[in-house]
């Protein structure tokens, strides 16, 4: 404890030593997540999504770059760092999404959908740059799961929305950006958050899923921190 209340027959120190200070201070600074290109609680800028909204057609592709993110206040302990972003605001079931009739119901249970896993982030690493794993949008998935560096990615929610689609099935790996149906009455979340893990390459089994990865990078957290944005397909929100 840095202060007590108790009445000591000796001398109270009213003031710690700065060493010892600090280190109270730094202990009870959390991990930090910051961003060049996004702002915490607000729209993800268009640049940085898979779609855009087109008034003929109801969406176009987009720059599809993935964003600047950089970190600091990582534990003691911290050997490699990994990168997850998701949308937990996906509908449970397709059948009203893009339709052009109806939009999809606010009340419609929601499930997560993985845009970026990426993992085995060296312990001396505290930032990603801007589009340095993704700056287009990549028909039928970029390659993987090997990413420069040494680190690797896990596959996106893409590989199975466009299963079936002939000019887009494929494997997706790495950053792929925000494309929430153009009828969906909410307004998508997407949450980045990195983590401070406890060993140096995370294990990795056979599925390379979002979900699965997430749930290993859980496994062996020492510490994460989050930035939350948002985006929108659909017009009538848009305006709003």
């Amino acid at each position: 404890m840095c202060s007590s209340d108790l009445q000591l027959e000796f001398p109270v120190i009213t003031r710690m030593p700065d060493r010892v200070c600090m280190q109270c201070n730094k202990e009870s600074l959390p991990m930090q997540l910051l961003s060049n290109s996004l702002t915490d609680q607000a729209p993800i800028p268009e640049k940085f999504a898979f779609a855009v909204i087109d008034p003929g057609t109801h969406v176009s592709l987009s720059s599809n770059i993935n964003p600047h993110l950089a970190w600091k206040g990582a534990p003691e302990g911290t050997r490699s760092f990994a990168v997850v972003c998701l949308d937990p605001d996906a509908p449970s079931a397709a059948d009203d999404v893009n339709q052009e009739d109806r939009e999809v119901p606010a009340s419609l249970p929601r499930v997560d959908f993985y845009h970026w896993t990426l993992f085995n982030i060296p312990a001396d690493q505290s930032e990603i740059r801007e589009g340095i794993h993704c700056d287009s949008v990549t028909p039928k998935g970029k390659r993987g799961p090997a990413a420069p560096d040494g680190q690797r990615h896990g596959l996106n929610d893409y590989t199975g929305w466009f299963a079936g689609d002939a000019d887009m099935e494929g494997q997706y790996f790495g950053y792929d950006g925000p494309c929430p149906p153009w009828n969906d009455s909410t307004v998508h979340r997407y949450v980045f958050t990195v983590y401070a893990l406890d060993v140096e390459t995370l294990p990795e089994g056979k599925d390379l899923s979002g979900a699965a990865l997430a749930e290993q990078i859980k496994s062996h957290s020492l510490a994460q921190a989050s930035l939350t944005v948002s985006y929108t397909l659909n017009p009538r929100l848009a305006e709003g």
